[in-house]
Formats: structure tokens, sequence, C-alpha cells
């Protein structure tokens, strides 16, 4: 072939092209051509991708970018509007070097040209253009920009100055024809700049999508891209329809006055080869002590370690010791496990906390002895060779959990040592996925909100994967029939079926970092996040395909709370908890979470796992270990079969006795991946390594390679030498029932070594909160305290463990919530419009000068902090002054006054005036002093609804706490059933189900139909939490009396789930507490009491008129007396505020 497309936007030009990899190489195969480019647009983001799936297709990957360039200076940030602020240049690698540079003027134009897009400049071309072909590109272009201006002669110019740049030879001038009457005329420009400067011409075409059907979806994708309708006048568009992958035959019928500008294309595509290199470790070194090279450091350490970790049976360890550093040399990586000890060593030294390990390094004694790792591989049965070995060509993985809040330092850490541009973090994508296109699609179609919804609502969740849209028609009938059957269904889908799969934007790696030798432009292209840090354009896999240094920094939430928690001990009771050495057989811990209540602790929270936990009854670690790995899809259908072995140790049974050592500890259930690595050793006679390498084919469900095992496994493969289970007694049929086992559970399997890490985070969790529920409770509601759900669940849950939360105090109070008398203190932190700087500098002043006395000795002592009028009013209203003796209400009436007082006073001592408390006695200044007035305190509704506004909970009560009852008897789930999970990711009712929940409504939006009907949009709260409610037309009309802000509802409806969204319920009923019968008790001690009292009672409930019945209990005699209908009242807040008032808090009650 003579032609080759050199000017291509593909999948990874965002949300601009739909040109998917795969497809294009496939298409240009189709058409006969030995090689094709890739240009997407200021990013190389797809340039691995394609260069493998070129290679695998037998074409040329021709690797290059379409860069930005500014028209003056990268640095410089306002220069004109619009399409001046940058020009488009296509650049193509010509050879390796070519190819680096690529990559630094990529990344350039990311971390020192940023503006709108990510622009280079001259001065970046001239440095970086060796092995570079650069080609004038589109009508952006700067060369076309000034023809279609008019000014060919300063065209003329920047043409020559390309040339003077890139050289003879290394830049074209780039013919191009979608029909647009501009491009006639550049064209025709071009091909006299062309003869005059002795430029070569090149033909392209602006390839933004596959086939010439494609271009409807194209056009779908740009709406997405801009937010805007198909049907909007004004918007971008790419007309005509001719930015498809063309023949020769198509290309050259467009350019018959410069076929040399079709062969150019072959020409150039003949010039540019490019070898990039997979599998080669590139590994930073680390600079060890004098005296040492990094081999004997590491021997060092680690027999150190082993002294310290076994120091009663060091000598039974050494052999395995040697030989995992035995492996660990041979595969070259002595300075990989020494960099991962240095900067985890640096986090413990600096007081951050590391987790116990993660993964399948707590397999590896040599991790344990370098306390990367704290669990003990020997006692867990954990496996070296799932972590490593020979005969496994990835890179080992060791991802390690830090203190969510000090992640950061170790990153820095980690940054100074290695150098800044040697550590950057890593880019991934996020994709349209099936719902999630059906409804981008739908919007830019401009179809209604609900049907486009139930369409997306017809993709089922499978297993932890993301089913495709072919996948959901074969599974979903009701789905499939209306993809046949309605014509509008079939065009959206079909529409939606091009776009699906598309990268939709780039964030961050939430763990991953690179750590390379020299600086990462040299081995990556760089890009910037959305908060400036830079990152990779290439994403992990294909990081550790090329050799780099990946490790993942995660930042555990829990880890945090343990620390938290720890140091909450250690200041109430003074003791000091070294959680490493706590007594992980403690079985007062283990029956703890064989109740259920496992709330806060780490792994267990779901409900699920609560059930499950309640049934497995934990009698060690390894239990909770297996209760990790069995409660998750597909595992569990081996839970009753493991419940029913543990209960009864003589029910299980083994196929055959060698595996009896190998699945006693799991009761016969297989239930680790180490476990399948086992069996084929021990019953097959393979090596670790080749069990191993047996593993990963079956959980990535290899078939044609597991029916190869099968068969060496059963039957022995002496020129592999591999025994077989035949050789070693076992019959054939026994041995295929169990190769049959494994290969059922291998797709599940859990990896034990990071079941078993996290075990112990959940067990010391779960410690903590057993001894020391009140400082593990703090520490868990601080950890949380930007999360409004989180806290009013967890809340909940410590009013369950009758732990008393206190309002916030500014005498007690601290920066997250603390520990009082046995009781939690409300954040002060959580108080809204005031910052932690303010907070912290209130809590700096009170430890270095004593307690707060009163309103104006907290506002005279803080002027220096930067605290206004609403931080000090909402100071008030959340209790934080209660222990100034005064009330809400006379703080609120005065502090204005006080404030006024302090700051005019301070005014007058700049400027050197006396005030009348200068010249007067104290006892005078005394009658001087702003008094409280006698104004008595809100009403408790008032000083409810102010900590609602300015902690976003209630502290002091709940205005639905009278209706606890009612909600559990008439409720089928809370709000928080309607949040997603942070575990699953899906919430705990099912979508499209039933539910009838019920609260308060705080929030009402009216929204107008198409056909000016009213709908509404409620927040409904109760007592964990808070949903959004639909209320559609006709049920709006049925009910608008009750859609009061306020009131209190019970609603019935149908649950609405989306993806990554907490779920909403579709109104279908509503009922007001205030329809459904309640009774109000009044306690009185003895029947003289009661005679005595009842006019005062009477008298309370003589204006509350209601259908809600009282009733007198006599607590002496135990009798009780239902007052006539005459004296039936409406049981709201004031009329039960007044009674209590009256006869006490503990002496009224209602009852539904």
């Amino acid at each position: 072939m003579a032609f080759c497309h050199l000017h291509v936007h593909t999948e990874y030009s965002l949300l601009d092209g739909s040109n998917k990899i795969k497809e294009y190489v496939k298409r240009i195969k189709e058409l006969g051509m030995d090689s094709g480019a890739i240009t997407d647009h200021g990013v190389m983001y797809g340039v691995i991708d394609f260069y493998k799936e070129a290679r695998a297709n037998g074409i040329k990957p021709i690797l290059g970018c379409e860069v930005y360039v500014a028209p003056n200076s990268r640095f410089d940030k306002e220069v004109g509007g619009g399409e001046d602020r940058y020009h488009h240049l296509v650049l193509l690698a010509e050879n390796n070097t070519g190819y680096a540079n690529l990559m630094k003027i990529v990344s350039k134009g990311f971390t020192e040209g940023y503006y709108y897009r990510p622009r280079v400049d001259m001065e970046v071309l001239r440095e970086y253009h060796e092995g570079i072909i650069a080609l004038s590109a589109c009508l952006a272009g700067e060369v076309p920009r000034y023809i279609v201006k008019g000014l060919y002669q300063e065209a003329k110019n920047v043409a020559q100055r390309y040339l003077d740049c890139f050289g003879k030879g290394n830049y074209f001038l780039e013919l191009q024809d979608h029909g647009i009457p501009e491009q006639r005329t550049v064209n025709t420009a071009l091909v006299r700049i062309s003869k005059e400067l002795d430029i070569p011409l090149v033909a392209t075409n602006d390839i933004h999508y596959t086939y010439a059907e494609d271009v409807e979806a194209h056009d779908i994708l740009l709406c997405i891209q801009t937010a805007k309708k198909v049907s909007d006048e004004d918007r971008m568009r790419y007309e005509g329809g001719q930015y498809y992958v063309k023949s020769e035959l198509e290309m050259r019928e467009l350019f018959p006055y410069a076929q040399e500008a079709i062969s150019n294309t072959a020409l150039i595509a003949d010039r540019c080869n490019v070898e990039i290199e997979f599998g080669v470790t590139k590994l930073p070194k680390f600079d060890v002590p004098d005296g040492y090279d990094s081999w004997s450091y590491l021997n060092k350490l680690c027999f150190d370690g082993l002294e310290e970790r076994y120091a009663n049976n060091k000598e039974q360890h050494m052999e395995k010791l040697n030989y995992e550093l035995d492996v660990i040399k041979n595969m070259g990586y002595v300075d990989y496990f020494l960099i991962v000890w240095d900067f985890i060593n640096w986090a413990r030294e600096n007081g951050i906390p590391v987790g116990p390990g993660r993964g399948s390094a707590a397999g590896s004694i040599v991790s344990y002895c370098l306390h990367i790792t704290n669990i003990d591989p020997i006692r867990y049965s954990l496996l070296f060779e799932r972590f490593l070995n020979p005969e496994r060509v990835s890179m080992p993985d060791i991802d390690i959990d830090f203190c969510y809040e000090r992640r950061q330092e170790v990153i820095d850490y980690v940054s100074r040592k290695y150098g800044a541009d040697k550590v950057v973090q890593i880019v991934t994508f996020g994709t349209m996925a099936a719902k999630g296109v059906i409804r981008d699609v739908g919007r830019a179609l401009d179809l209604p909100y609900n049907y486009v919804d139930s369409i997306a609502k017809m993709i089922p969740n499978e297993q932890n994967m993301g089913v495709s849209i072919d996948r959901a028609i074969e599974l979903n009938p009701e789905f499939r029939k209306l993809y046949e059957e309605d014509e509008q269904v079939h065009y959206l889908i079909d529409m939606c079926k091009k776009l699906e799969g598309l990268p939709r934007h780039t964030s961050m790696h939430a763990a991953g970092v690179v750590i390379c030798q020299k600086p990462a432009y040299e081995f990556v292209p760089l890009s910037r996040g959305s908060d400036g840090a830079v990152t990779t354009q290439f994403t992990m896999t294909t990081i550790e395909e090329l050799g780099l240094l990946k490790m993942d920094f995660l930042g555990l939430r829990t880890l945090t709370v343990i620390k938290n928690a720890v140091d909450n001990v250690k200041k109430t009771t003074g003791i000091s908890i070294d959680m490493d050495h706590i007594d992980y057989n403690d079985s007062k811990v283990l029956a703890s979470l064989g109740t259920g209540k496992t709330d806060g602790v780490f792994q267990l929270e779901s409900q699920g796992m609560k059930n499950f936990m309640k049934e497995l009854k934990p009698q060690n670690l390894e239990d909770v270990i297996a209760g990790i790995s069995l409660y998750r899809p597909g595992p569990m259908d081996f839970i009753p079969a493991y419940i029913k072995g543990k209960n009864n140790h003589n029910a299980v049974t083994y196929a055959c006795p060698q595996l009896e050592h190998i699945l006693a500890p799991t009761y016969g259930c297989i239930v680790y991946q180490e476990q399948v690595m086992q069996i084929v050793r021990d019953l097959g006679g393979y090596t670790m390594g080749r069990s191993d390498l047996v593993r990963r084919a079956m959980s990535k469900k290899k078939a044609y390679v597991m029916e190869q095992e099968r068969q060496n496994f059963v039957y022995g493969n002496d020129a592999e030498g591999v025994p077989g289970c035949v050789a070693n007694g076992i019959s054939e049929t026994v041995a295929g029932q169990i190769y049959g086992t494994m290969m059922d559970f291998a797709k599940y399997a859990f990896n034990k070594s990071h079941a078993a890490c996290y075990a112990v985070v959940a067990y010391q969790t779960a410690y903590l909160k057993y001894y020391y529920p009140v400082e593990f409770m703090a520490a868990l509601l601080t950890s949380v305290i930007d999360n409004n759900s989180k806290v009013s669940e967890y809340i909940m849950v410590c009013r369950n463990m009758n732990i008393s939360i206190l309002p916030p105090d500014i005498n007690e109070g601290e920066a997250g919530f603390s520990v009082s008398n046995g009781a939690i203190r409300y954040a002060l932190t959580a108080i809204k419009s005031v910052g932690r700087p303010v907070i912290d500098g209130i809590v700096a002043e009170r430890r270095a000068h004593g307690s707060y006395q009163s309103l104006k000795d907290f506002i005279e002592r803080t002027t220096t902090v930067d605290m206004n009028k609403r931080a000090i009013e909402n100071f008030i209203k959340s209790g934080a002054f209660d222990s100034f003796g005064a009330t809400r209400k006379q703080h609120m009436s005065v502090f204005v006054q006080i404030l006024d007082s302090i700051q005019h006073s301070k005014r007058g001592i700049m400027a050197g005036q006396m005030s009348l408390l200068d010249i007067v006695s104290e006892e005078e200044k005394e009658e001087l002093e702003i008094k409280m007035p006698n104004v008595g305190e809100y009403p408790k509704e008032l000083i409810l609804s102010f900590e609602k506004e300015v902690l976003g909970f209630y502290i002091s009560g709940h205005p639905l706490q009278e209706y606890q009852g009612l909600l559990e008897k008439y409720t089928t789930a809370k709000t928080s059933d309607f949040y997603l999970d942070e575990e699953t990711g899906h919430m705990h009712v099912a979508d499209n189900s039933k539910a009838t929940i019920g609260g308060m409504i705080v929030d009402k939006k009216i929204k107008y139909t198409k056909n000016d009907k009213i709908m509404a949009f409620l927040t409904v709260e109760d007592l964990v939490g808070s949903i959004e409610v639909l209320v559609f037309p006709k049920d709006y009309e049925r009910y608008s009396a009750k859609l009061v802000e306020d009131s209190k509802v019970l609603v019935q409806g149908k649950v609405s789930g989306e993806e990554e969204r907490d779920g909403k319920l579709i109104c279908e009923k509503i009922t007001s507490f205030d329809d459904l019968p309640a009774k109000v008790w009044v306690k009185f001690p003895n029947l003289s009491n009661y005679m005595q009292k009842e006019p005062v009672l009477f008298d309370a409930i003589f204006e509350s008129e209601g259908n809600d019945k009282v009733v007198i209990y006599i607590e002496e005699t135990r009798q009780m007396k239902q007052l006539p209908a005459n004296r039936n009242i409406h049981a709201d807040g004031e009329v039960l505020d007044r009674l209590r008032g009256l006869f006490g808090e503990e002496n009224v009650r209602l009852v539904h």
C-alpha cells in the first residue's frame, strides 16, 4: 500500500474521538494498509495500547500526538482569546530518540504550559525536535490559520520557522479535505508554499471515528462533551460526515492535484520505527550505608529481624529465609525490598500508623523480618510463592496501608529521597459504562429522565463486574424485547453501543505512585491531575509492563481510628496500648463479634456480615480470616458447609487423607487461593512456582490451560517433572473430583495473606471497641466528621451502647470528638462556619491560660483569632457556651453588644484613649458590665432546630425521638439503607423493591412538568439520616396537604437506585403521623399525688385537641386509667414538652 493515515484521533482524545483503538486497527487492516498512526489531542494516553494492538495485528504503529502550540511563550497565560490561545501541530516519532523527545514535549505541555490546553512553544520544539517529523495540522494549525485570514506571507514565514526548527525533510505541509470551503483555499496556498519553500506535502484525513456510519454516535459524543443536546442549534459540530478511516482510493480521489502527498504518507510510515521495551525492570538504586552493598545490607536487616521475630526458634526458619532471599536476589528485587523497608521504617519512626500488611506480601518471611508486614506467615500458613516465585514473570506487588491523614507525608518523604521529578502519581480513566452511557446519550437526545432511567435500570448488576449492553440484552428478556420492538429504544441502544467503554475523564489513582531511576518523563509522558499534582499518562498496568516500580500507598481510615482511640485511652486512663502485642485470642473480644454488633469494626460492618458473624461465632482469628474470605459472592455458597464443620468436627470428611492437613483449618472447605496451591503441590507433586501459575489460570478462567493442567494433575507429566495424583496413590476418580472442586472455587478463592492482614485490623478495632468503647467510638466519629450520614449512624450506635453524646463545649471540646467523663463530647470543628484554624487558636489559648469564664472573657481572649459574628452565633446555637451558666437565648441577646463593646474599647486603646472603665472603681466596674437579660431559654423545638442548623445533627434530643417506637413498628427501611455501602458499593435495599420509611420533611422543592403539572422533590429525615423522595404529579395532587416542611410522615414507595449514587424513594402513599393512633402515658407515684395534680394536668391539656388518648398510670398500685374522649389531645412536641415540664421527663411517654 502507498498510503498511511497520519492524523488520527482515538478514544483517548477524550469525548472528542469515538475511534476505538481495536476497531481502528481492525479497519486499517481490512483496508489493506500495513501501518497507521495515533495523534490524540495533546496527550499520549493511548500510545501503548495502540502499539500493542497494532503489533498483534501485523500493523506498524506510528506514535504521535497533535500538540497545542502557544503563539508566544508557553508560560504566557493571557494571549488573546478563543482559538488564538494555541495552534495545532502534528508530531510523529521517527525513532526511539523521537519517541523519548515526544514524551518530553507532551509532558512539558502539562507541567509548564497548561492554560485551557496543555501547550508547548517553539523553545520546547527546538530543544526536543530530534527524531520527530512534524505536519502542519488541520485548519487549527498556525499556517492554515494565517492563510484563512488572508495573510499569505505570514503563513509562509511560519512554515519557514517550522522548517528551520525540524530540519529539511522533517516538516510537511498537511492537505485535508472534509468538504469545508476554507480547506480548498488553504490547500491551494499550501501547494504554492510547498513549491516556493521546497517543503513536501502530505495528505491526511482528520479521523475522529472509525466508520462513516459512526457519524451520529460521534455527534452525540460531542454533545456529551459540551453538555448540549443534539437538537441545540448553537453547538460544536464536525460537519459533513467525513472524519472516518478512509481507504487509499478515497484519499487519492480527494487530491488528484497532489498525488505525491498520498505517496509521502507511505514514505513517512517507512521512516517511523519505534521499538518499546516491555518487561525489563527499571528499578531505582537504594543508597545503603558505607561498608555495605544492597545485597549484604538486605541480609543484615533480615537476620536482625529474624532474631527479633523468632528469638526462640530462629534456626528452624533460617532455611526459609535464605531460600526467599535467594529468590529475591536472582529475580533482581533486592533494591525493591530495601526501598519498601526504608519508607515503612521512616513512617513507623515518625509515628505514622502502618497497616499489618496487605495482599500476598504477607506470605513472605523476608517481609515479616523487615517489618514490612506484621503477620507471621509461618503461624498462618501463608505462602511466599503466592507473592513471588521464579516462574512468575510479573513484578512483586507490595501494597501498604497508612493512616489516611498522614499518607501524603510518606509520599512526600519518598519524593524528597529520590527526587520530586522521579516520583509521580498514576492516572486512571473513568469509562462510559453501560448504565452511565445510556443516561448520557439519553440526555443528549433530550429524552425524558424517567424514561431513560427505567431503561438504564434494565442493565443487571453482576458480581463485581460491569455488565455490557450486549450482555444485558442476553440476560434480561424484558430489555431484549424492548430493544427489538421499540424503535426509539433500539436507536438509543445502538448509539450507546458505539460509545460504550470509551474513556470519559481522567482522575488520579487513589494510591498508585511510580518511583523512577531518572526523571519520570524519560520513561512516561506526564499529565496533571485536577488538583495540579503531576501524574503519568499511562495507567498502572502499562507502567508495570514497562518495568517501572509501582507502589500502592493506600490511606486506610481505620488505622487513623485505631491510633486516635489508643491516644484517647492514654489521655483518659494513662494506659499505653501496644496494638501489635494485644491478645489475639481474647475470648471476650471474639464473643463480641459473635453478637453481630460490629458497627465500626473494620470489614464487619455491613448488615450481611453482622448476620454472618452471629452465625459464625468466631472462636479464633482463623475464623475471622475465613469470615472475611467467605463473605463475598461465590464463596458465600460454602458458608453453610463451613459453619456445619465448625460446629461439628466429626461431620467433616476429606476426599483423601492427603487433604486433611490442608483443609482442616477451614473444616474441609477450600477457602483460600493458597489452599489451591498446596493441593496441587502436595497431591499432584507440582513445584510451588508452577502451583501459583495453575492458581492464576483458574482465577482468570483460562479454560485451555485448566484442561491441560487437569491431565497433569491427575496423571502427571514426566516431560515437565510433574508426578501427578495417581503416582501418589490417589485414584483417578478422586483426583478428578478434587480438581473439579478446585476449578469451581478458584474463580472466587481469596488471597489468605490479604484476608489475614485485614482480619488483624478487624480484630484490633473489635478489641478497642470491647475494652474501651467510649474512646473507640470518639475516634470513629472523628474519622467520619465530614460524612453527615455516617456521623448520624454512629451517634445512634453510641446511644444503643448507652454512651451519651454531649454538646460541644468551649472549655472541654477538642477539634475532634473527645472523651469527657465516660461520654463523648461533640467535636468543635463540626460546628458550621468555624474553620479548623479558629478552633486550633481557641484550644491553644485555653491550654495556655486556662478555661474561659464567660462569654465576655471568651471574646476578649480570642480577639487575635480570625473569628466573625457568625462563628460566635453558631457557638451559642450549638450549646458550646452552656457551661458559662447562662441560657442560649441570653447569650444570643447580648453577644453582639459585648463584641462591639470590646472592639470599641480595643480601637480606643490603639488610639491612646481612656475608656470609662479605666477611671472607675472595681465595684462601679461591675455595675457598668453588660448584664445577661432575664429572657429565659428558647423552646426545645427551637433549640433542636438550632443544633441541626449549625451541627447538622440534633444533640440534646431529636424531634423524632418520641416516635422511635412508631418508626420501628411501621417502617421497613431506614434512610441509611439507601446509602451506598462503602465495601460493596450497593444499597442495603434492593432497587425497584417496595419500602416504607418514616420521618420529617425537612425540605421541599416544587417543579413543573412539561404538562404544567406539579411534582415535588422532598428531603425526608429520620433518626439516622435523610434521603430524597420523588412525588409525581398524581400523588402530589392527592397528598399535597401533608407535604409541608417539618411535618412527620410515613412514605411508602418504590426504591430507585442509580449507579454510584445513593438511592431515592418514589412516593406511592403518604400517611401523616397524626393519622396514626397514639397514647400519652402520664405516670404518678400514687393516687393521692394524682388527685392533687389532676387539675394541673387538665389545664395543661385543655387547649390541645386531637384524637390521641391520655392514659394515667399509678406506679404504687400499677393501676391505669384512660381519660374520656373529651380529654383527647393532639400529641405534638408542644403539649409533650409542657407535660414533661410539669410532671418530669421520665414520667411522660408517647406510645403508638
